[in-house]
């Protein structure tokens, strides 16, 4: 048996909450409108994420806003120049298949 027993470990030793990873559930629903939104556009694109990155950072700005997760700069979560780039060349490519 170790030393920490079977039931509760090592009770001397006090928790430590990871860095990133994990963050308070949305009780209040503050983020309904985003989450649904983002969620509607996975199921209508065919569960592909690359195609509803604008709902995703919405949903996170949403999350940072109402203190839901740490305020992180957007670029460190995958919204970069890259990301900016990506969405403003499909926006030029859908406004030239309408006309």
């Amino acid at each position: 048996m170790s030393a920490g027993g079977a039931f509760g470990g090592n009770r001397g030793l006090r928790p430590v909450p990871p860095e990133k990873g994990v963050f308070p559930l949305d009780h209040m629903h503050l983020c309904d409108l985003e989450k649904k939104e983002y969620l509607s556009c996975l199921k209508t694109g065919g569960h592909q994420s690359e195609k509803c990155r604008q709902f995703s950072k919405k949903y996170l700005e949403c999350r940072m806003e109402k203190n839901l997760m740490a305020k992180q700069d957007m670029s460190e979560l995958g919204f970069g120049k890259q990301y900016e780039a990506e969405t403003s060349s499909e926006e030029n490519k859908d406004e030239r298949i309408e006309k």
